[in-house]
């Protein structure tokens, strides 16, 4: 008897709850499988045979190499029952959230009584909540929010004798006010916009509140020459900040480094609201110089299990806890509603080649260089397209190569910049003249072993960073 608007917002409830399920559910076969396919090869391998910095090598002990063995039994087990889930499209949702289910069976250790839990537990599984419809008067026809905070329902028939206003409408005591973006939703509902809403309660603040949504258009693609023409702020993510350096086109570092630390203790919307204020900070400063951002497209999912990195308990923490996806989702979203351009680039040897060649000559008395400070000057010079490692100085007159070596600060108008050097006329004390070794007119081999991460290997790509 309900009527098909209300009919419709509670199977879109449900379908989006089965559809995070099923999200989750991919996740974790993906997890399962890394932890198999990594023990099988561990265990394929001698004891106490070492690894390298592609693979780890053999366990280190009989003992551990048969704990292992009983462990890829039991993720075999847990992965087929998994993939039996997913063939036949099942999935596990408890309605409330598992974690507060699981609280109720330790209520000494949350320091919950019983009803306080019970009304926690039916808070969560009670909510009102409608997708917006575009062309409709405010954006929303079942739950309307005027301009001034007046909140009206449309009720279903078997409710109509209920509504306290025209057309079958109740309308309710209390307004409300945005905070957050309100002047935005305010163009958006005088525009008849979508707008979704949900009314939920919030039992530690016995309060009701009522969140709007609504879904940003596509944001377009910038060419990388306009977004290289003015240069760009190079951003290395890290485990408690963003470090950040301000560079022109050329590649060179300006002014002084920029960090921005968040701290990811704490409850899930509290490490959000961490991550949320250290972009807010970093695109603000951005947008001040006018400048796109460059950061790495990092991606943990096969990289922290433990498996993988063995007993190395404090890496596999470290790379666990850094907010890889969350950032990158926050920073697209955020960067897109203030027109800032941002570029992924490859994350390979950054830190390695940021330390090495960028943190010494911008060390002095004054100014401490770290490590992170010197990534970001590599991240953003390949997003750039410049090399990331520098060259050496030019020899001085005495020695049999001459001063005629360029160093890579040059301008990339100048010609021949990446060329092999000239022939210089005369006797040689090397095996080999001038401009016939194996390697003279290949100035790959400079940058990087095998194919180099700045010229081939990678593929440079503008924003939006893919989600």
């Amino acid at each position: 008897m309900s009527s098909s608007r209300w009919a419709g917002s509670i199977t879109k409830a449900t379908h989006d709850q089965w559809a995070l399920a099923r999200r989750s559910q991919l996740a974790h076969i993906q997890s399962l499988e890394a932890g198999v396919r990594m023990i099988a090869h561990r265990l394929s391998l001698p004891v106490r045979e070492k690894g390298n910095k592609h693979a780890p090598g053999g366990y280190a002990s009989r003992r551990e190499w048969h704990a292992k063995a009983r462990r890829l039994h039991v993720l075999t087990d847990r992965l087929q029952a998994v993939r039996a889930d997913w063939e036949a499209g099942r999935v596990h949702v408890v309605r409330g959230g598992k974690g507060l289910l699981t609280t109720r069976h330790h209520l000494d250790a949350a320091r919950l009584t019983e009803e306080e839990w019970r009304a926690r537990w039916q808070a969560e599984r009670r909510f009102l909540k409608a997708d917006g419809e575009s062309g409709k008067r405010f954006g929303n026809e079942t739950i309307r929010v005027t301009p001034d905070g007046e909140v009206s329902l449309k009720l279903p028939a078997p409710l109509v004798y209920l509504a306290n206003a025209p057309h079958g409408r109740y309308v309710l005591a209390s307004r409300v006010r945005f905070a957050h973006r309100g002047v935005e939703w305010a163009d958006r509902i005088h525009a008849n916009g979508a707008v979704a809403y949900r009314i939920h309660e919030d039992t530690a603040r016995g309060r009701w509140y009522l969140t709007a949504s609504w879904t940003n258009p596509a944001v377009q693609t910038v060419p990388l020459a306009t977004v290289r023409a003015g240069g760009l702020v190079g951003v290395d993510t890290n485990a408690d900040h963003l470090a950040a350096w301000r560079l022109d086109t050329h590649g060179n570092p300006l002014g002084a480094p920029q960090r921005f630390g968040y701290d990811l203790s704490g409850s899930a919307s509290h490490r959000d609201a961490q991550v949320r204020h250290a972009l807010i900070r970093l695109l603000h400063w951005a947008r001040r110089h006018h400048l796109a951002l460059a950061i790495e497209d990092l991606d943990f999912t096969a990289e922290a299990t433990r498996e993988k990195h063995g007993r190395r308990k404090r890496f596999r923490k470290l790379i666990s806890g850094m907010p890889v996806s969350r950032l990158r989702a926050r920073l697209a979203s955020m960067a897109a509603q203030l027109g800032i351009p941002v570029v992924a680039v490859d994350p390979a040897y950054t830190s390695k080649w940021g330390a090495q060649h960028w943190q010494k000559p911008f060390t002095s008395k004054t100014r401490k260089t770290t490590r992170h400070d010197a990534a970001a000057v590599a991240i953003g010079r390949r997003a750039l397209g410049h090399p990331v490692r520098r060259r050496t100085a030019p020899p001085p007159h005495d020695r049999s190569d001459r001063a005629g070596h360029r160093t890579v600060q040059a301008p990339p108008g100048v010609p021949g910049r990446e060329g092999p050097r000239p022939r210089i006329p005369g006797p040689r004390t090397r095996s080999l003249r001038a401009g016939r070794g194996a390697n003279a007119g290949d100035q790959d081999t400079h940058h990087r072993s095998g194919r180099p991460a700045e010229h081939e290997s990678w593929q440079q790509h503008s924003l939006p960073l893919s989600l």
